[in-house]
């Protein structure tokens, strides 16, 4: 009996025919537009909650100060391709503002390990959710994509920073993640809506 193999997860195969309806329309282009907007919104805001908590002398605050520099040049670029294709940004950006910042400052009070640990899982989450987008678009919006994978690459990174400097070893690290993503999750799922 010979053993089955399968491909990496990074390996992800595409079709090689799309079938009508599974490419992405103009609609799915702007809702994405919107969702990756707050996610970077939301992104932005979760640094600051950090550094607001682990101020400028911590050790670990020119690393968050790097990663927040990046996620801020991500929502610049969202809020100039929503206002180049008029698309509004989700209701829910109050919200965000508050929830995001929340986040930051609520994991950085429980220890730098746990601030990291909120940053792998979101991260996880967001080049997931990157990877789903650019599986949907297959070459359709190839300026969108192009951004989409400079950004997902750079969200991997802060997930792998995140891990070095000991988001694992969090207390309850299973248990926070999880909570965090399933967070994440539901917020993607809401921007789209909303």
């Amino acid at each position: 009996m010979t053993e089955k193999t399968h491909p990496p997860v990074s390996e992800k195969q595409q079709p090689s025919n799309p079938l009508p309806g599974n490419r992405a329309t103009k609609d799915d282009f702007h809702r994405m537009m919107r969702v990756d907007h707050a996610g970077e919104f939301g992104a932005v805001r979760i640094y600051e909650g950090q550094l607001a908590v682990l101020g400028d002398k911590h050790p670990k605050s020119a690393m968050i100060r790097h990663m927040q520099e990046q996620e801020k040049v991500h929502l610049a670029t969202f809020n100039k391709l929503l206002s180049e294709e008029g698309v509004r940004p989700t209701l829910l950006s109050p919200f965000w503002h508050a929830a995001g910042f929340a986040l930051g400052a609520g994991t950085a009070l429980m220890g730098e390990k746990a601030a990291m640990a909120c940053t792998a899982a979101v991260e996880e989450v967001i080049d997931e959710h990157y990877e789903e987008q650019l599986q949907k678009l297959e070459g359709s919006e190839p300026a969108f994509e192009k951004t989409i994978k400079q950004f997902q690459a750079e969200e991997i990174e802060h997930r792998e920073i995140a891990l070095e400097h000991g988001a694992e070893d969090t207390p309850g690290y299973g248990l926070l993640s999880g909570v965090i993503k399933a967070g994440c999750k539901l917020a993607i799922w809401t921007a789209k809506k909303i």
